[in-house]
């Protein structure tokens, strides 16, 4: 038999073809509404008296940042935002940076954002330069808002997926006066689910819990009466 028939006859004959791709469909987001304003409100720089009222003076009061926040820790609308790790106060620059930026970056056409704190309302007073101390407490230089851990500063949400807002609310969370980070439903779902594992599954019984509870090695003479109440986990 000839060669080259026989090479021929043995040859197998392979096609190119390109093959097939499958992408997951893309999320539904018919039952989301979105409001008439998308855009976050201006905030005043100073509470509004009623005329003829002075704005009270007022002490630190730590407490007001000290602690878990037990109210606003969840998402209303279910979707995006960014959550405080730490206490800290608010200016009215940190406002307005925030209303500026989102104003600026998400699309209002299918996106809104909504505030979940108060304006600023605690007063700071302040001295003048070169003032002397005494003489009764001094004038109030600007208005905060307190806040406490857990507490959701602001929320994102509309027609659209995390990938398209994270960058901008992990920016702003870097921005804020204490430590923050941008989260999303999913991600506060994780947090609840890993927190409620390592409890259960928790196989070393000298807990803070358990130590302060016991006095361990007389802790109890250098412990804070916040430490009993937090039990070490907020500063």
């Amino acid at each position: 038999m000839n060669s080259s028939r026989l090479l021929r006859s043995t040859c197998i004959t392979l096609i190119q073809r390109a093959g097939f791709k499958y992408f997951p469909a893309p999320k539904n987001f018919d039952h989301i509404e979105i409001p008439e304003k998308t855009r976050l409100r201006f905030i005043e720089k100073v509470p509004q008296f009623t005329q003829g009222i002075r704005a009270p003076k007022m002490q630190k009061k730590l407490r007001f940042m000290r602690g878990p926040e037990e109210v606003h820790n969840t998402l209303i609308h279910k979707q995006y935002g960014i959550m405080a790790l730490g206490g800290g106060r608010m200016k009215w620059q940190h406002f307005d940076m925030l209303r500026l930026s989102t104003g600026r970056k998400l699309d209002n056409n299918r996106m809104f954002a909504v505030w979940r704190v108060d304006p600023p309302w605690q007063p700071v007073t302040k001295k003048g330069q070169g003032q002397r101390m005494g003489g009764g407490k001094g004038a109030i230089d600007h208005y905060v808002s307190p806040i406490k851990a857990g507490r959701i500063i602001f929320e994102v949400g509309g027609k659209c997926e995390y990938a398209e807002v994270q960058k901008l609310l992990e920016d702003l969370a870097k921005k804020m006066p204490f430590k923050a980070m941008a989260v999303s439903q999913e991600i506060l779902d994780k947090m609840a689910a890993d927190e409620k594992w390592e409890l259960e599954n928790n196989k070393n019984k000298f807990t803070m819990k358990y130590m302060i509870q016991n006095n361990m090695g007389g802790c109890h003479r250098w412990l804070s009466p916040f430490d009993f109440k937090f039990l070490g986990k907020y500063l």
